[in-house]
């Protein structure tokens, strides 16, 4: 059960971190892009930086682990709270599913500072199998600090960025075939740089529709699916939005895909509430 946990937990990390790690190129190979990616990104109200999602963008994933359905992951932008007097975007990731004889129902949340794109809190709500678990970081941005529970705070980053809260903040990345970029922004300081290296301009067709896309190859300072000698590679569409439609890679003897099933541009009115 022990290997299997750890398929889960890294299942569903590395969706929330995969998801997160890279933008596209701008320009376009050439396909028919779905119906639902067709509306432009509204451009943001005064004092929020430039993005290229919406509130109310929900996006929803097939997981496959080898031959095995693994479940649904969704990822949504829920709305606009604030946390210590601060506006913060609110995005959820969610996971439910699993492989036979083992259940997994995880959550993930992150508040994204709407002007820095900095994380300001991040929490974890782990249900897989009989292990459970909940934890909540806080960042301090303004003294590159942050807080697991209770603990003592720890040294981070003056700009941090959770596994929740990187696909918001660098799907504003253009990066192109042949670009390699260094983001030393990783909330835990010996685990930086994340590096992003474009690798190639590809048409994927999932269950979504049919994308024109830049495949990005995201690695990090630490063991597991990121490890620097990993085969992680991600498909983000190259219109406006960015949307990460495909998810391919390998770890130890296994193999994910994460597919786009439907994505959702649904109209919330973006107002703070406090947190």
């Amino acid at each position: 059960m022990l290997g299997i946990r750890f398929f889960s937990s890294r299942t569903a990390a590395f969706i929330a971190a995969t998801l997160f790690i890279a933008g596209p190129a701008s320009h376009s190979v050439g396909a028919q892009p779905a119906p639902a990616a067709a509306s432009a990104v509204v451009a943001p109200s005064s004092g929020l930086a430039p993005v290229p999602f919406t509130v109310g963008e929900e996006l929803v994933f097939k997981a496959t682990f080898g031959f095995l359905p693994a479940g649904t992951a969704r990822m949504r932008v829920d709305g606009i709270d604030t946390v210590r007097g601060r506006a913060a975007y609110h995005v959820v990731f969610s996971l439910d599913g699993g492989i036979p004889l083992f259940r997994v129902k995880d959550k993930y949340e992150s508040w994204i500072d709407v002007q820095t794109l900095s994380s300001l809190r991040h929490t974890q709500s782990i249900s897989e199998g009989r292990y459970h678990r909940n934890t909540v970081y806080e960042f301090f941005p303004e003294r590159a600090e942050y807080q697991k529970n209770d603990e003592e705070p720890r040294p981070s980053v003056s700009d941090p960025l959770d596994d929740g809260s990187f696909i918001y903040a660098v799907r504003t990345a253009a990066i192109k075939v042949g670009d390699t970029v260094r983001n030393q922004r990783y909330f835990i300081p010996d685990r930086n740089p994340v590096v992003l290296t474009g690798l190639r301009e590809d048409t994927v067709k999932v269950h979504a529709g049919t994308f024109a896309t830049t495949v990005v190859r995201p690695t990090i300072k630490s063991g597991g699916i990121f490890a620097e000698n990993g085969e992680a590679q991600v498909w983000f569409t190259n219109d406006e939005r960015r949307l990460p439609v495909q998810v391919k890679t390998k770890f130890s003897k296994f193999s994910l895909t994460l597919a786009l099933q439907s994505v959702t541009f649904a109209p919330v009115t973006q107002e703070a509430s406090s947190r």
